[in-house]
């Protein structure tokens, strides 16, 4: 006999944990309240992608706001394809950082960093890249000088 497939579906059929989730993104227990999700593949504006996301962030919820960076980030083919990745994962960096994983926030904040650098001279859409880049590097040191920091919300746009 065949295994029986008991992963969580989405009404289209793919593979989606529907286990409810705290406002970082972890896992709550089956039948938990928790907080509702990002809808994914959203088509958003620049403009829609940086408010939506600086909402979540000032809101404490910077899983949410990746999940934001990540549709912008899977729906550029161009140019700008690695700065909305870069800004996906500085917001996990942040999520790590706050949940109190340091090495796996230096990480992301670090990579996140990388990815966005490039745009540090003509920044697209009104990104401030110089300040998130003192913000991503600025929490590295935090977050390898200690357990758990408590990161602000970056500034996204001047």
């Amino acid at each position: 006999m065949g295994a029986v497939n008991s992963r969580d579906r989405d009404e289209t059929g793919r593979a989606r944990n529907a286990r409810p989730r705290d406002g970082l993104g972890r896992p709550l227990p089956y039948g938990a309240e928790g907080v509702a999700r990002q809808p994914e593949g959203v088509l958003r504006t620049p403009q829609q992608t940086l408010t939506e996301a600086q909402q979540l962030l000032d809101a404490g919820r910077p899983f949410h706001a990746h999940e934001v960076f990540e549709d912008a980030w899977k729906a550029t083919d161009g140019p700008e394809r690695e700065l909305w990745r870069g800004l996906a994962q500085l917001a996990v960096g942040m999520t790590h950082a706050l949940r109190g994983n340091g090495n796996g926030a230096a990480a992301l904040l670090e990579r996140g960093a990388e990815s966005i650098a490039p745009y540090r001279d003509a920044p697209p859409h009104g990104i401030d890249v110089p300040g998130l880049l003192t913000w991503a590097r600025t929490l590295v040191v935090e977050v390898k000088g200690r357990v758990r920091a408590e990161p602000a919300s970056p500034r996204l746009t001047r």
